[in-house]
């Protein structure tokens, strides 16, 4: 799950093996529960027009930024599954070739980052940027990205004007009174009014179920039987609807930093887990940061460290830096450091230089650039389509006294994303369409192993995730990098992890049993 702190004007920022293009049938796979027969159908009549369809591909859009060879083209699916012949919406897809030979190639390799919100487009670009922990993969598969519904150049949706959405300083997400706390309960409502208001007409639509049935619409026009997928973070939940919506087209599938996929945790709970994991790294940071204070000049114990924090919080409350800076941005910009260990670095590095005077090198980090118009509607529609999907796929609490209790709760011992998190996800709570009950996700028949692989100390998909799908996933082996929290560990260089990720992916090798990894190397400053 992508997390990211208060940016927005809402105080949000941000069965059987079947011919290509056809699903197994509803009496085999449907769970009345969980998705209707309709949508099974619906879903079968997609695929099969896809198949015969293809994919025209041509060289990318020049203001797409992928470059040759890497193609792109479309494919239509239909708004509403329920009425495959009805509207419908294109999906973008790129492409690169396999670079092995014409006998070592295997089909295509599908990817999602997560999000919900963030685009796929750039995972051929591992192939043309020579990346080496994917270089014998890509010699069996072809590499495929896409921008799910509602994302970047699939029909994008969006809940404010961008610029709007960017502008600094915001909220301080940490609320000092019952007034704080009324000013972004009403910020989050019309946030939510936001979204119906540009984007009423897809928002029923926008879910996680439906995104899979794309998926497999975009396995069909691909000449696919069958589907191979790398999933990350909300990927993950992706790949377990998938694989319990189509167990019988799934081939090989990597789950890596996984979304706990229980009815309970989607998507409520799973929020304040989160904050609960996030707290813990950045409690790792921190003693990271302490046990390197002759080169950051921070602090040399954790306390120390975390009190230069609450420092600098209350000094960008008081008067945000140069004017922009204030707690809800330094938010966005530090907790990139829990999330990912290469942040590390480079988040302390900043602090170090503000402490000693260089003030702009802060602003600069942390600070939106108006002047950014692309990056500004990226991020404005990541995070439309995040609130958008998580408010759809389930149903939120409506009493602001729940919301209330359990963050005030939770703050206590976890002050440094639980308010900014409620604040992301309130709009939720007075959401303008129908929210649905998730997929029950669990093995079914003809689902082959699956491969998940996570990290225990990860802050934005907490280790219980991985052990969740695990249980339910019969079959599956999980990879655990032990001591280990940077969220996306199959992109990290960790041989342990890597040589077995392209074991299952080349052969389908898995080990007899679960594994355990020491982790990746530490960031050295």
């Amino acid at each position: 799950m992508r997390r990211t702190a208060v940016l927005g004007s809402a105080g949000t920022l941000i069965a059987g093996t079947l011919i290509a293009g056809a699903i197994a049938a509803p009496a085999a796979n449907a769970d009345h529960r969980d998705h209707g027969w309709s949508e099974a159908r619906g879903t079968q009549i997609a695929a099969e027009r896809a198949a015969k369809r293809g994919i025209d591909w041509a060289d990318c859009p020049e203001d797409w930024g992928l470059a040759k060879p890497i193609r792109c083209g479309w494919v239509s699916v239909p708004l509403d599954y329920r009425r495959p012949h009805g509207k419908q919406i294109k999906l973008a897809v790129d492409r690169i070739g396999n670079t092995g030979t014409k006998d070592e190639r295997q089909g295509a390799l599908l990817y999602n980052p997560g999000g919900p919100g963030a685009s796929g487009m750039r995972f051929p670009a591992r192939v043309t940027g020579k990346n080496p922990l994917w270089a014998k993969t890509a010699k069996a598969y072809d590499f495929v990205g896409f921008d799910p519904r509602g994302v970047g150049h699939s029909t994008p949706i969006s809940c404010v004007d961008p610029q709007e959405f960017v502008k600094a300083p915001k909220l301080d997400p940490v609320p000092d009174s019952e007034a704080d706390k009324l000013a972004q309960r009403k910020l989050a409502a019309e946030y939510a009014d936001g979204c119906a208001e540009r984007s009423g007409w897809i928002l029923p639509h926008m879910t996680t179920p439906n995104t899979a049935r794309d998926l497999d619409v975009i396995r069909a026009a691909l000449g696919e039987e069958k589907l191979n997928f790398l999933g990350v973070s909300y990927g993950t939940y992706l790949g377990a609807v998938y694989a319990t919506l189509f167990p019988g087209h799934v081939r090989r599938m990597v789950v890596d930093s996984v979304v706990n996929p229980s009815r309970e945790k989607i998507w409520y709970q799973a929020n304040l887990d989160q904050d609960v994991a996030f707290q813990m790294r950045w409690d790792d940071w921190k003693t990271w940061v302490a046990k390197n204070d002759a080169t950051f000049h921070i602090g040399d114990t954790p306390e120390k460290v975390e009190a230069q924090w609450v420092k600098l919080r209350a000094t960008a409350k008081e008067n945000p830096i140069g004017g922009v800076v204030g707690p809800a941005e330094l938010i966005g910009f530090f907790q990139s450091a829990p999330y990912y260990d290469s942040s590390w670095v480079p988040v302390a590095r900043t602090w170090s230089a503000y402490l000693a005077g260089d003030t702009q090198a802060l602003v600069d980090a942390a600070a939106p650039d108006l002047s950014d118009t692309a990056g500004n509607i990226r991020s404005e529609n990541g995070n439309a389509v995040y609130t958008a999907v998580e408010c759809a796929d389930a149903k939120w609490p409506t009493s602001w006294k729940k919301w209330d209790r359990d963050n005030t709760r939770l703050h206590q011992d976890h002050p440094f994303m639980t308010w900014a998190n409620a604040w992301m996800n309130l709009p939720c709570a007075t959401w303008s369409t129908q929210q649905q009950t998730p997929v029950e996700v669990r093995t079914r028949k003809g689902l082959p192993p699956v491969l998940i692989v996570q990290a225990t100390r990860d802050a934005a998909t907490p280790y219980g995730g991985a052990v969740e799908l695990h249980q339910r996933f019969k079959g599956s082996r999980l990879i655990v990098e032990k001591d280990a929290g940077s969220h996306g560990v199959t992109g990290l260089a960790n041989p342990c992890v890597n040589n077995r990720v392209d074991a299952y992916l080349l052969s389908g090798e898995l080990d007899s049993r679960d594994v355990t990894c020491e982790p990746h190397a530490t960031p050295k400053p």
